[in-house]
């Protein structure tokens, strides 16, 4: 559950008023949610119209990011390029690739396909994953390529395997990085827990992974990053950085204990694959960018600010 400590700046506010911005929900759904003492603060329920104190720690429910449907079940995707083999489109945060579990049904990438792309149905090698080549985790936003033919998606998956295709992302990361640009290799493989995948800094049992990243902006707290993968492991970038001790922004399954950063709201993560370079059935190399969402960009205005 997120916790965020008032600041002087923010005390004398009223915490639905304060919450309708920090939880991007309406004021009747936080009412309810106080109602229901899924809120506290300071580790007892909140009472409504409740105003805020300097130190107060405010414990919320995380909510759910809605993605554009269209007839209330398929997914509007919103297309950056398309030919007659492929196309790369930008997903939103809080949007699934494809189903991840047989008895829980939600809104797909997968469904946007099928519907706009019915013979898209037969491409590739795994029918729950129609065209899909590769996936974002479903709260990380950004581009995708798609195969739209069996020769396309022979390509691009030979591609991916020989790491031609070049992929970057923009993070923020907890704390202070120490270097200016570093390669990170730290081996990577299935953790016990499930779910959760896990670095391996002395052993290096596991897969070979490499994640590079330049620093773009210090904040007092926190990192901005541009961060390059040579290798396409499960969770790797998250992994990656939580393993260095800079966890990733608005992650919670990849957390660092004893963090002594104050918390930074948000209800995604603050990963964009905002690059993409891949090799049209042409023959012909194109890259692909699309900007930092803007729930993302405010994020960075409030650390400048701060």
């Amino acid at each position: 559950m997120p916790r965020i400590e008032i600041l002087p700046s923010q005390a004398g506010n009223r915490l639905d008023k304060f919450l309708t911005e920090i939880m991007e929900a309406s004021r009747s759904h936080i009412q309810r949610l106080i109602r229901q003492e899924a809120i506290t603060i300071n580790n007892k329920p909140a009472k409504s119209g409740e105003v805020l104190k300097p130190g107060d720690v405010v414990s919320y429910p995380e909510v759910e990011r809605s993605v554009p449907v269209k007839d209330g079940a398929t997914p509007v995707l919103d297309i950056v390029y398309e030919d007659d083999d492929l196309l790369v489109i930008n997903k939103p945060a809080g949007l699934l690739v494809h189903e991840a579990l047989k008895d829980e049904r939600r809104v797909t990438v997968v469904d946007g396909l099928l519907e706009r792309y019915p013979e898209i149905a037969q491409v590739g090698d795994d029918p729950t994953r129609p065209g899909i080549v590769h996936r974002l985790d479903k709260d990380v936003s950004g581009l995708m390529v798609i195969a739209k033919t069996q020769a396309a998606f022979d390509s691009l998956k030979k591609q991916f395997q020989n790491r031609s295709i070049h992929k970057e992302y923009l993070a923020l990361v907890y704390g202070t990085l120490p270097k200016e640009t570093d390669t990170i290799t730290f081996n990577i493989e299935r953790s016990k827990n499930k779910g959760r995948m896990v670095a391996r800094t002395g052993s290096q049992e596991g897969k070979d992974a490499v994640t590079i990243y330049d620093v773009l902006k210090r904040f007092s707290t926190a990192t901005y990053v541009n961060v390059k993968i040579l290798t396409g492991r499960t969770h790797q970038i998250r992994v990656h950085f939580q393993a260095l001790g800079y966890p990733i922004v608005g992650d919670k399954l990849y957390k660092v204990k004893r963090m002594k950063f104050r918390e930074i709201p948000l209800p995604r993560l603050f990963l964009h694959s905002h690059k993409l370079t891949i090799e049209l059935m042409s023959g012909e190399e194109k890259s692909f960018v699309v900007p930092l969402p803007e729930e993302l960009e405010e994020i960075l205005k409030k650390l400048s600010r701060g």
